[in-house]
């Protein structure tokens, strides 16, 4: 999320808003989640994957109270007719029924209001997506965020089709570059107190606010995902995590007007792999800090990954006069491309955006095993690293391996510049190695 927006909330109700390096990184318990997608995904039409994902949903399939194909609820894919209903018809229709449901977007532009899609539900849910909805520009259609799920288990989102925000209708509404305690925009598609999910094929385009929110969500997969926004777009974030354990993004491209990805506090087991990012904010973790009683962030690998044209790179930041004491730990960037990006390695625990906190220096969040491993490319800027830890919580634990970052300007040399952090470096040119 960009310096001048205020950062998103932890909880939902105060919000508007690998171990290898293939996919053998998934946990145990992802490929658990992974297993069940694929479950769902096949069910329609295998009979041995249905019996399966039958024990998955805990019942056998009943047949629904009416369609689950929205144009045979009447919805019509002219981009005009107002959707809304037959959408929430058939998520009714799927979640009071058992076994494993299908709903069916087909080809054709649908536009909507808010579809608040709520469990717990009896069945486990596919949304087969091959047409693409449309975000009404109306913002009076939303009482929080445009497609909000939650208290789902066994759920899959897959297809070939468009989840379009159309946020260029009410972008020049957006004043958060402005005001730090802006109102927030909808976000586009929010997953809250979601287990075993799914997201393959779909394309996230033009949010108003977030593209993707994940928030208290277990065991996640987000598996060639398309999401695309101008650069210049404001606060349109790809995905952001919150409070999730066991969410894995792979083979994902995003192009946005902030961050790539963003990692918030309570996130565990991450795990990022062959993402491109760019153009956008990087790849980053926080803010941090802002808030009480945040939780710690730890063992998040981002692997294989190519980060172009962005105004950051990979990025840890927590606030300076943080108001919770938190750590974030176990992080791993291995194998990653720069491409003419500014600041490619960033750790930041002096982030104060439009000079709100107190600069003291007195950080409260502990950033500790770190490693920067493989990485090579461009800069943008002359600095190619930096490491910007507190005076009384220097960085611990901080590995630079092996990281060849050129800056591709002129009238100026490549450099790291380095503070308060302790660890080792290996395998760099001179100018890099400050610690």
């Amino acid at each position: 999320m960009c310096s001048s927006a205020p950062p998103q909330p932890r909880h939902r109700h105060e919000s508007a808003i690998l171990s290898n390096t293939k996919m053998a990184f998934i946990s145990n318990v992802a490929v658990k989640a992974a297993a069940v997608a694929a479950l769902l995904l096949v069910a329609a039409v295998s009979p041995a994957a249905r019996a399966a994902a039958v024990a998955v949903a805990g019942g056998a399939p009943s047949v629904p109270a009416g369609p689950l194909d929205i144009a045979q609820l009447g919805a019509k894919g002219d981009g005009k007719s107002d959707s809304t209903p037959m959408i929430l018809k058939a998520w009714k229709n799927a979640c009071e029924a058992t076994g494993v449901q299908k709903i069916v977007i087909p080809p054709g532009n649908y536009l909507t209001g808010g579809l608040e899609l709520k469990g717990p539900c009896k069945s486990s849910i596919i949304i087969r997506l091959d047409g693409n909805l449309l975000g009404t520009g109306d913002l009076s259609a939303y009482q929080r965020n445009w497609i909000e799920i939650e208290n789902v288990e066994n759920l899959s989102i897959n297809g070939h089709g468009t989840i379009d925000g159309q946020g260029a209708l009410v972008w020049s509404k957006n004043q958060c570059q402005h005001s730090y305690n802006c109102k927030i925009l909808p976000n586009s598609l929010v997953l809250d107190f979601v287990t075993n999910v799914q997201i393959r094929g779909i394309t996230l385009l033009n949010s108003k606010f977030f593209h993707l929110n994940i928030f208290e969500c277990k065991n996640v997969l987000i598996d060639k995902v398309t999401v695309k926004a101008p650069g210049d777009s404001p606060n349109t974030d790809g995905i952001h995590i919150g409070d999730s354990s066991n969410v894995t993004i792979s083979s994902t491209t995003i192009g946005v007007g902030d961050d790539c990805i963003s990692i918030g506090p309570g996130s565990k087991m991450i795990r990022i792999h062959g993402v491109k990012c760019g153009p956008g904010h990087g790849i980053s973790v926080g803010s941090l800090g802002r808030y009480k009683d945040e939780k710690d962030v730890e063992d998040v690998q981002v692997t294989g990954c190519t980060i172009a044209g962005t105004t950051n790179g990979l990025r840890i930041k927590s606030y300076e006069d943080s108001k919770s004491s938190l750590k974030a730990s176990k992080f791993l960037y291995e194998g990653i491309t720069m491409d003419n990006v500014s600041y490619p390695i960033i750790i930041d625990q002096k982030y104060c955006p439009n000079n709100i906190c107190v600069k003291s220096g007195a950080s409260k969040v502990a950033v500790n095993d770190v490693v920067f491993k493989n990485i090579h490319g461009t800069s943008n800027t002359p600095e190619a690293i930096t490491l910007n830890c507190a005076n009384n919580l220097p960085c611990q634990g901080v590995q630079l391996v092996n990281v060849d970052i050129k800056y591709n300007g002129s009238g100026n040399k490549t450099m790291a510049v380095c503070k308060n952090a302790i660890g080792k470096s290996i395998g760099l040119a001179k100018e890099l190695a400050c610690i």
